[in-house]
């Protein structure tokens, strides 16, 4: 059933189909929706998943974050590597894979976007920004 709502009426102020039709973002760079109506800040949506609305607008990110969750894959690959969910700066969260031996990337630490981008899965790339100490226990 479809259900008509004031979003339909409002002039929008960024194509979300354009979104994902720009081309791809030069060097160190990643672009991320905020909606207008709340200011939620996503990565690659179409509707705003707090309000639900669509006229979202695109902006750039600075490119640093923080590693929410690391896990190591062993599977479709010839080496393990670590699939990661970083919160930007912004507060997005974006899913890709940070440089460095997968069992040495953990919850926490900081990192920004590399100039690199994974080939295969087409997943933002990143690197540490600095190698925290971590005592023996």
């Amino acid at each position: 059933m479809y259900h008509h709502s004031g979003f339909a009426t409002r002039p929008a102020g960024g194509s979300p189909a354009g979104v994902l039709d720009a081309p791809a973002p030069e060097g160190e760079t990643i672009h991320f929706q905020r909606c207008t109506w709340c200011g939620t800040a996503m990565y690659h949506r179409l509707l705003c998943p707090v309000c639900q609305g669509g006229d979202l607008r695109t902006e750039r990110s600075e490119g640093t974050g923080t590693v929410r969750h690391s896990t190591i894959v062993h599977r479709n690959t010839p080496a393990a590597r670590n699939v990661s969910l970083i919160e930007m700066a912004e507060g997005f969260v974006v899913r890709g894979r940070v440089i460095g031996p997968p069992i040495g990337i953990h919850s926490g630490d900081r990192v920004r976007l590399s100039t690199a981008k994974d080939p295969v899965r087409g997943e933002p790339v990143f690197q540490l920004v600095d190698e925290p100490y971590r005592a023996w226990h």
